[in-house]
């Protein structure tokens, strides 16, 4: 029995060493509408992916609708597999990710012996679906990856006996500077949707004079029309109070556009003074957006904007520097399992 038990640990050792070992990703059926988290998580699994690893993205129902429609076709060579009907075999050496919001999930995986990582992008759903006083560590779950260390600060606070890497988001390359003038459109982007109808209500009702500027709603576009929507604005209006990081500011500074937008309750990093104008009510923003429009009316928006704006996207563009940063990651993750299980071995000897 015990020369059974070494055999099946030699080769959850081999696995890793060859790279045979499975990276499962828990991932949201979004139903084909365009979301951030997503977006995030899959760049990462195709980073694993065209490094050697074998990803696999795990949902809920047989009925799964692919991103392919918002993201691109690239990501189709990703393999995805149904929970639903399944009797899914998830070995010692694998790895499942499980995003924050899925702690009933963690539940139900949390005696099986693989490796598990929780990765929390939104804060404020962190406990959402966890029982009362269970923790992560609880579960099984001691590594975490975030996406700014505010929030890294934040998970400190709330779960113990944790270890946590940041890793920030890339600003994909769809993302470019204006070329030809800006229209008079205003990109508009929130958590709720309510909250952008709501701003765009009352600017009509207090400024009926720029009626002729027009309010876009990007939430739900795909990744190529969200990038070509934001050349004709000449603006971006941000609402999001709970971001963990924020896309969408970067997402318009790389493309040249002025963004405004509600300070979070966790300021993101890269927010400053000079690359943004940043407001702390969401009752300031009817008001500030029409002293911008009437600033570039004028043609009087400072210039130093545009240039802190591009300096700051800048920051967030290296696609090598995130693809090594999870490559690191995961290999030294999957070196640590097989450390255990030599040491498992020598247990046995």
């Amino acid at each position: 029995m015990e020369n059974e038990l070494i055999e099946k640990i030699k080769g959850s050792i081999s696995k890793i060493e060859q790279k045979k070992h499975k990276i499962y990703f828990f991932v949201q059926d979004t139903r084909g509408n365009a979301k951030a988290s997503i977006a995030y998580m899959y760049e990462m699994a195709m980073t694993l992916n065209n490094g050697g690893f074998t990803v696999i993205m795990l949902h809920e129902k047989n009925d799964f609708i692919p991103v392919t429609s918002w993201m691109g076709e690239k990501y189709s060579e990703l393999t995805h597999q149904s929970v639903e009907g399944t009797n899914l075999q998830i070995a010692p050496e694998d790895i499942i990710v499980v995003p924050e919001i899925f702690g009933y999930i963690m539940e139900q995986v949390k005696n099986l012996p693989c490796g598990k990582i929780v990765l929390c992008q939104a804060y404020d759903h962190m406990l959402e679906t966890l029982n009362p006083g269970t923790s992560w560590s609880q579960l099984g779950f001691m590594k975490i990856i975030t996406t700014s260390d505010t929030q890294k600060e934040y998970i400190e606070k709330v779960m113990k006996r944790v270890s946590i890497d940041v890793v920030e988001p890339v600003i994909y390359e769809s993302f470019r500077k204006q070329t030809l003038p800006p229209k008079p459109i205003i990109g508009i982007v929130s958590r709720e949707q309510r909250e952008g109808i709501n701003i765009i209500k009352q600017f009509y009702l207090k400024y009926p004079q720029y009626r002729f500027f027009t309010f876009r709603d990007l939430r739900g576009l795909s990744r190529e029309e969200f990038a070509n929507s934001l050349q004709d604005c000449f603006l971006g209006v941000w609402l999001d109070s709970t971001s963990g990081f924020g896309t969408f500011p970067l997402e318009c500074m790389k493309s040249g556009v002025p963004v405004l937008g509600r300070i979070p309750n966790l300021k993101p990093s890269w927010m400053n003074e000079k690359n943004g104008v940043w407001v702390d009510s969401p009752n300031q923003m009817v008001d500030v957006i029409a002293d911008i429009i009437q600033t570039w009316l004028e043609d009087n928006l400072l210039e130093e904007l545009y240039t802190e704006a591009e300096k700051t996207a800048e920051e967030y563009t290296d696609r090598n520097k995130f693809d090594n940063k999870i490559l690191d990651l995961f290999t030294e993750f999957s070196d640590k399992r097989k450390v255990a299980f030599e040491s498992q071995i020598e247990k046995q000897d």
